[in-house]
């Protein structure tokens, strides 16, 4: 599989840090540089946008 399509679900959100990591065959370490991930391994949630209105 190319790096560059399982980088990119990573940063979708259809796959954890850890199992692009693991089909990348690198350490999360190594994979959190290549994808500038933050420190705690999970890709931070969208926080959902509210309406002015309510």
């Amino acid at each position: 599989m190319d790096k560059r399509k399982v980088i990119e679900a990573y940063q979708r959100g259809f796959i954890t840090i850890q199992e692009c990591a693991q089909i990348l065959g690198i350490d999360s370490l190594e994979i959190m540089g290549m994808v500038g991930a933050p420190n705690g391994g999970e890709r931070p949630r969208p926080v959902p946008r509210q309406s002015m209105n309510s």
